[in-house]
């Protein structure tokens, strides 16, 4: 079998893509969410275009692989393997582009639980080959809207990714990190950037706010949304992110790790 057959199989079996843990009525929600213009759901992303729920639907049906029936409303959401597979490459060729051409590159998530071995896995190989890999606003405040209300984090990095914890230690996340959708910390580390006179990145790698508020500032961005996550797809859609891989993007971290080995493989960075 194949390499990127053996992922197809791999994805569906660990539910990385096939049947992912994501709630159908919580895909549909953000649908409807993002054609209200709800900035909880839009990720920092200023769509050009009016979208409606059943445009957004339709797009994720194609660039995803949910179904495309407004009827079905149950269960567990679907990703279809294929479409993951065929956007890895893509993500992989730009991760290889960027340190072919020793790019600086900015790496930074909202999902530190989950996705922070990947995206530090990257930051190494990427550090290895020669590109700047950008620590920018570290220690910076980033006041975020919750339902707990606004809370108070710090933007903060682990071996060359960016995350925000909230200050106060006895918080939930205040750990390993706070999980966020919002815009902010990107802002709060390219404006960082701006006012020092800073490097500023010619990639930002990551999720969720990091990849459509970049996007939206004219940064080229790539990566991972799940889907309930439509601003990176619609992103993608309008010219503002590079590429969006659809995957369960809230599953164990060690499932990720064959991900991680395919990517740096098809990038050329395999150590």
């Amino acid at each position: 079998m194949t390499g990127a057959g053996w992922l197809r199989e791999y994805l569906a079996a660990v539910g990385l893509a096939g049947v992912v843990g994501t709630s159908r009525e919580g895909s549909l929600r953000s649908y409807q969410l993002f054609g209200e213009r709800d900035p909880r759901v839009l990720l920092g992303l200023d769509p050009v275009a009016r979208w409606s729920a059943a445009d957004v639907l339709a797009l994720m049906a194609a660039r995803c692989g949910v179904s495309g029936d407004p009827g079905q409303r149950t269960g567990r959401d679907v990703i279809d393997p294929v479409l993951t597979v065929a956007a890895l490459d893509a993500f992989a060729e730009r991760i290889g582009l960027a340190a072919e051409r020793g790019e600086p590159v900015l790496l930074g998530t909202g999902h530190p639980g989950r996705l922070l071995e990947f995206y530090v896995s990257l930051a190494g190989a990427l550090s290895a080959a020669g590109c700047e890999v950008l620590i920018l606003g570290e220690g910076s405040r980033v006041d975020i809207t919750t339902r707990f209300g606004v809370r108070t984090h710090r933007l903060d990095y682990a071996r060359g990714v960016a995350f925000v914890r909230e200050r106060d230690p006895g918080c939930a996340g205040g750990e390993t990190g706070a999980h966020t959708h919002s815009p902010l910390p990107v802002r709060v580390a390219l404006a960082a950037a701006a006012a020092s006179g800073g490097l500023l990145p010619a990639l930002v790698v990551g999720d969720h706010g990091w990849v459509c508020g970049a996007g939206q500032l004219g940064f080229e961005a790539i990566g991972l949304g799940d889907t309930d996550d439509p601003a990176l797809f619609v992103g993608q859609a309008e010219g503002r992110v590079s590429v969006a891989v659809p995957i369960d993007d809230a599953a164990r971290s060690v499932y990720y790790r064959p991900l991680t080995r395919y990517v740096l493989k098809r990038a050329c960075l395999s150590q």
